[in-house]
């Protein structure tokens, strides 16, 4: 079995996989200046961007929750993998032969170092099937049914769509034929195991392609098409793999990514079928969950997507069917609705068309119109509500009144309470001070209205969040370690600028950085810092780049300062502008002068307990090493104010 991949396949992989490309497929990233990039970080919740990436030093850190690494450590902590899985992962992504050296301790194994291998035989997969749908006879159900719907040919090779034959080993074999095992064949999800051996999942199928963020085929969902298929499901989807997890996946997440960015805006759609007219239609930002209901994760790939606080707002719009189905859905997205800073909006065809079907009948434009068309997913969700009631009476307005003003009250954007205050007024037909007043009683009591089960629900998820939206309103980032040194706490910003310097900028600290030792750094971590600096070989002999940090940060080793090497990667100086030798030198002038104003006062408290007469000796020591002290502090001092520190 192999051992450890060798280290300089490895120095490889860091040079070659770029991190803002890889960071980039999973978070949108934007220009912060001075070289960095900024986004929302993707290991926890924030409304405001934290998560910094510096593409020259191929670092990233999180200000938020403390993650922080280079392009290797990213993915493993966002695919939650081992060290060399996650080399292997990067290898297959930038075309590397990784090599393994012949060690008595080979590398741990794991179902996720698998990925490259079954993102592999999705890709096979994936162009077995697409071939099928142009060749085999069996397949003209399958082109019927794409031409039935308006996709013509080059339709469907856009979207990579396929077909699975009836035979139950046709994949199988075509996999095993180049090269694939068994056990991958299972992990994959591709294969299934039965009585007489394996078996192809997906068969008489059409085959949809789902790619990640990075364009990786990751799994499919499959069409039911023959009426004597033995599996009734009018989909399948591939089940959970080490690879693919529906909960996080989007489809046409790869082909819309980019103009989710762009125009900061997202459609969720319901179908494949759906995102493919509206891609063909002119709107590319749409996507769709896979198999099942869009959750809290599919809102945080979102999130990432659109780079979405407070700041930039976009806006996400869910298009559901005019039944009740749809409407359910609807409600559930409002009540996650808490999640984005966007706006959310409900796009529903007055006849009940999905895009689809609207595209087919009514041409490309009526689906860009039904996106423009969006309302506001609380005015979708209210109408829902105020419809379950018989308004002309007077006892039924009244538990109307006290459903919608429990929605009225969980609107994100609070000044706008007022408004939509009016405007249920105006439904209901009531005073506005009288449903204002219900509206002040709902926020105070935070909880559910009176009702009965059926009534409460629709909106249940909204307003059971209410009281934690005006105690803290946006996500909680996770609480900061105490013992990490913050570069905002005055106690320490000195030091964490002239470690910050000498790790962004080290041939400007050169051998001056020599000079200095554990007693210039108050703070243990970044005394250990400075220390893995030095056992590094200094600044002034550093290699370019990551490299310099990788060193650093294998220097230190385990110890925990290790997880700070990647903030001083990537914090921009205080400076602004490009420092120079002049500022650099003024700075290890003032950590100096720093460190002597310490060694006086700790050198005067002697002095003021020493009895200058029965210690005469010991008091003109330190008498004559503090006047010495008191000098060299001057100097320093003017070293710092000739560098404009």
């Amino acid at each position: 079995m192999a051992g450890r991949i060798k280290e300089e396949d490895i120095a490889l992989v860091r040079e070659r996989a770029r991190i803002d490309d890889v960071v980039g497929s999973y978070v949108t990233l934007k220009n912060a200046g001075g070289g960095n990039l900024k986004g929302l970080c993707p290991f926890h919740d924030e409304k405001s961007p934290s998560f910094n990436v510096t593409p020259a030093r191929g670092f990233f850190y999180c200000f938020g929750c403390q993650e922080g690494g280079d392009v290797i450590d990213f993915i493993q902590k966002v695919d939650q993998i081992t060290f060399s899985e996650a080399v292997e992962t990067l290898a297959a992504k930038v075309g590397i032969q990784l090599r393994y050296e012949d060690s008595g301790a080979p590398v741990q194994r794991g179902p996720g170092n698998q990925r490259p291998r079954l993102v592999e035989a999705h890709k096979v997969a994936a162009e077995f099937y697409v071939d099928n749908l142009f060749t085999a006879p069996e397949a003209s159900l399958g082109r019927q049914f794409l031409d039935q719907r308006g996709f013509d040919k080059d339709a469907a090779v856009q979207f990579g769509v396929g077909f699975s034959p009836r035979g139950g080993e046709a994949l199988v074999s075509h996999l095993r034929g180049r090269g694939f095992t068994n056990a991958e064949l299972v992990a994959s999800g591709l294969a299934a195991d039965g009585q007489r051996g394996l078996y192809d999942r997906f068969r008489g199928r059409l085959m949809w392609p789902i790619r990640d963020a990075s364009s990786d085929v990751i799994g499919f969902g499959a069409r039911r098409l023959f009426d004597d298929d033995r599996i009734e499901a009018k989909y399948l989807n591939t089940p959970e793999t080490s690879i693919y997890k529906k909960s996080k996946v989007l489809y046409g997440v790869d082909l819309a990514r980019r103009e989710i960015a762009k125009g900061r805006q997202a459609v969720v759609v319901e179908g494949y079928t759906d995102v493919m007219a509206c891609h063909l239609a002119g709107v590319q930002t749409a996507v769709a969950t896979c198999g099942t209901s869009f959750g809290d994760d599919h809102a945080r790939v979102l999130r990432q997507l659109l780079l979405d606080h407070d700041q930039f707002r976009g806006e996400v719009i869910f298009t559901f069917d005019g039944d009740e189905a749809g409407q359910r859905a609807a409600l559930k997205a409002f009540a996650g609705d808490q999640a984005f800073a966007a706006q959310t909006y409900v796009a529903v065809e007055p006849e009940g068309l999905d895009p689809c079907d609207l595209r087919l009948q009514k041409g490309d434009a009526a689906v860009r119109e039904l996106i423009g068309r969006r309302v506001p997913l609380y005015r979708f969700v209210l109408r829902n509500v105020l419809s379950k009631y018989d308004l002309d009476r007077a006892d039924t307005r009244i538990d109307a009144l006290r459903d919608a003003a429990r929605l009225v009250i969980s609107i994100r954007d609070r000044s706008k309470v007022d408004a939509f205050t009016r405007e249920l007024a105006g439904h209901l037909g009531m005073e506005v001070d009288q449903v204002r007043t219900e509206v002040y009683r709902a926020a105070a009591r935070g909880g559910p209205a009176s009702g009965s089960a059926d009534r409460t629900a629709t909106a249940s998820g909204a307003a059971s969040g209410v009281a934690a939206q005006v105690a803290a309103p946006g996500a909680v980032a996770p609480a900061p370690r105490n013992d990490i040194p913050s570069p905002r706490d005055q106690r320490f910003v000195i030091e964490w600028d002239v470690l910050k310097l000498a790790m962004q900028y080290p041939a400007l600290v050169g051998t001056a950085f020599d000079e200095l030792d554990d007693h210039d750094f108050t703070h243990p971590w970044l005394a250990a810092i400075r220390a893995g600096m030095s056992k590094a070989g200094g600044p002034a002999a550093a290699p370019p780049g990551e490299a310099w940090v990788v060193a650093v940060r294998d220097a230190i080793g385990n110890d925990p300062a290790a997880a700070v090497v990647g903030a001083l990667a990537v914090d921009p100086l205080r400076l602004g502008r490009e420092p120079d030798e002049p500022y650099a030198l003024a700075l290890l002038a003032r950590l100096q002068e720093l460190t002597c104003a310490r060694r006086i006062a700790d050198l005067k408290s002697k002095l003021q307990r020493t009895n200058p007469i029965d210690r005469a000796d010991e008091y003109n020591r330190m008498f004559g090493e503090l006047i010495a002290l008191e000098a060299y502090k001057a100097e320093l001092r003017n070293k710092a104010i000739s560098g404009a520190l």
